[in-house]
């Protein structure tokens, strides 16, 4: 069973729309800060009544996905220029595609 397929292997799960935006935000750049992608999914999807700290409301889930793609190796949580543990991390981080391992 691959991470993508549900536990029955008949189709393959869903990614959340959270964690679409997560990548496609990472898609063109090298890194980007959790803040930046809030921002990058909330200028997406703000209506005209939304105030200025929309991305706030984002935020939270933007960090829940970022660790659900980080444990799937998929992202990687950047700290002071090392990958940091998606499970123990704490600080300033940033968020960058995974990086291919050489052999």
């Amino acid at each position: 069973m691959t991470d993508m397929e549900t536990p029955e292997g008949k189709s393959p799960a869903k990614d959340d729309p959270v964690a679409v935006a997560i990548l496609g935000a990472l898609a063109n750049v090298s890194s980007l800060s959790f803040k930046d992608i809030a921002v990058h999914i909330a200028e997406h999807r703000r209506r005209p009544k939304d105030g200025p700290e929309l991305w706030k409301r984002y935020l939270n889930a933007v960090k829940q996905q970022a660790v659900f793609l980080a444990r799937q190796g998929r992202v990687e949580i950047i700290r002071k220029g090392e990958v940091a543990d998606p499970n123990d991390f704490k600080g300033i981080v940033r968020l960058r595609l995974a990086q291919k391992k050489p052999k």
